[in-house]
């Protein structure tokens, strides 16, 4: 990418939309495989809404993208296929906190090294955009944080208890496929059981969003080259994966944590053979279109 010295919010609002683009594929639509080779579009309109790339950005950006993808497929697809062999082997034994735990750290290792693999491509962008772009991004933060008070900070507590275990249970639906009322009782009640505390989420949002408009500033004002910019926006994809073990609110993160976990494991052990085999036998059909996607690399 081009080098030039403005602005760089993009770090944590990358990894959001990156994350987006393999939660699409993760889930296991029936589209899988379109919805993938689709991915780096995907990424590159939602690049732009938060920016309005200019007429010379849109070339090298929509460029740069489609070589992460590649490299995605290249290297990092056979990884899944490993951890979903891993998944389908523990639903059909004892899978225990202890396994799950294990999981999401496999998952957090494989998003970290996406989102660093890309960091010299945010970098370039970051140094290539205009004060009209960082107000364009800024306005963008706002209007999120204020759907996120819409949604998840309105009603009293039940009704936020009631949308988390709505969004959870499409998920489980998702994997497991249906369940009965008396199933449904005990799920919600593994999810009320979780710590309620939609300001904390919020108020990590805009601490996120404020640590990268710090970083766009020190930018700007030190008129930083690349290599400094890459070393900035590698520190803060670090810091934030290392956020849950090193904040504040450890306490409050580990609860939550734990009782999701405990969550999960709740619909596994009340799971029937039947939806065991519905999840094992999603499972497989994204086994095979990773498998597939990955000899299509280019």
């Amino acid at each position: 990418m081009k080098k030039f010295n403005t602005q760089a919010p993009l770090a944590s609002r990358f990894r959001t939309a990156v994350l987006a683009v393999l939660l699409v594929v993760i889930a296991g639509c029936s589209g899988l495989r379109l919805a993938y080779n689709n991915g780096d579009t995907v990424l590159y309109w939602w690049l732009n809404a938060y920016v309005d790339l200019d007429r010379d950005q849109k070339g090298w950006v929509r460029d740069d993208i489609g070589k992460l993808f590649d490299w995605h497929r290249k290297t990092q697809l056979k990884d899944y296929v490993d951890i979903l062999h891993t998944g389908q082997k523990q639903l059909q034994g004892n899978i225990t906190q202890a396994d799950l735990m294990a999981d999401y750290g496999e998952i957090k290792h494989r998003t970290q090294t996406l989102l660093l693999k890309a960091a010299p491509d945010l970098a370039d962008l970051a140094r290539s955009l205009k004060p009209e772009q960082l107000a364009q991004m800024e306005k963008k933060f706002k209007s999120n944080n204020d759907d996120y008070r819409k949604k998840y900070l309105s009603g009293d507590k039940d009704k936020r208890q009631k949308l988390r275990y709505k969004k959870a249970m499409e998920q489980f639906e998702l994997w497991f496929g249906g369940f009965s009322s008396e199933q449904e009782a005990i799920i919600r009640k593994a999810s009320d059981a979780r710590p309620l505390d939609n300001e904390i989420w919020l108020d990590e949002r805009m601490r996120r969003q404020q640590n990268v408009l710090n970083l766009v500033k020190k930018v700007q004002q030190e008129k930083l080259g690349k290599d400094a910019t890459v070393s900035l926006i590698n520190t803060l994809i670090r810091d934030s994966f290392e956020r849950l073990e090193h904040s504040e609110r450890k306490a409050f993160f580990d609860a939550y944590q734990d009782s999701t976990a405990q969550m999960v494991l709740t619909v596994i052990k009340i799971a029937t053979p039947a939806q065991k085999a519905h999840a094992v036998k999603r499972m497989q059909g994204w086994i095979d279109d990773f498998n597939s996607l990955a000899t299509q690399a280019k």
